[in-house]
């Protein structure tokens, strides 16, 4: 068994520490029933007919929201010791600690409350039909936050797994400016943050 560092505290109160963690197997679970719950709610307020237009256009929607998260709020330039307390908080912890299992995944007190907005704004802006992007929109999240875990703690063996593991290993260990996306990857071709291989020097 691997022998972890001492997790980094967040906060004083222990209630608010206990929201900042959650487990694989519990993350697992929440968004099983999650993905099932919108899945059951798009089916009945849209019905099935654009399911398998919509779906992959709330995919590549989390893709490009992936990438910004990470590039612009989650990496955001400090300017005041607030602020900086609020990215540390954010996502400046996780560089510190990369491989803290229990903050490897998004907590629910984050994750829940801004899914929700991102729900209701979705079907403001499409009606019915947004149920359906929300659904291909989470699942790319819940896609891209399990392989962000596995990056971490897993081998990832394979072609594809361990393509992505190096993208986001060069992003922690060579150039916190570039590699961005987690499961979006052609982002960071196109916007040209893609970190190919170590720099000479």
């Amino acid at each position: 068994m691997r022998n972890q560092a001492p997790r980094l505290k967040l906060f004083e109160s222990r209630w608010l520490e206990s929201l900042t963690v959650i487990s694989a197997p519990a993350f697992v679970a929440l968004w099983s029933i999650g993905l099932v719950v919108i899945a059951w709610a798009a089916w009945s307020m849209a019905g099935s007919g654009m399911a398998m237009l919509l779906i992959p256009v709330g995919l590549l929607i989390w893709t490009m929201v992936e990438y910004a998260l990470h590039r612009f709020l989650f990496h955001w330039k400090a300017t005041s010791a607030l602020t900086e307390q609020f990215v540390f908080i954010m996502h400046g912890n996780h560089h510190a600690a990369p491989n803290d299992p229990l903050r490897n995944l998004m907590p629910p007190a984050v994750s829940v409350p801004v899914a929700a907005v991102i729900w209701a704004i979705m079907v403001a802006v499409a009606g019915p039909a947004g149920h359906w992007v929300f659904l291909g929109f989470m699942a790319g999240y819940v896609t891209y936050d399990l392989v962000h875990y596995a990056c971490h703690q897993w081998p990832m063996r394979g072609r594809i797994a361990r393509a992505l593991k190096l993208h986001h290993m060069r992003h922690h260990h060579l150039d916190e400016t570039g590699n961005y996306a987690i499961t979006g990857v052609i982002w960071d071709r196109v916007l040209r943050t893609r970190i190919a291989r170590p720099v000479q020097r």
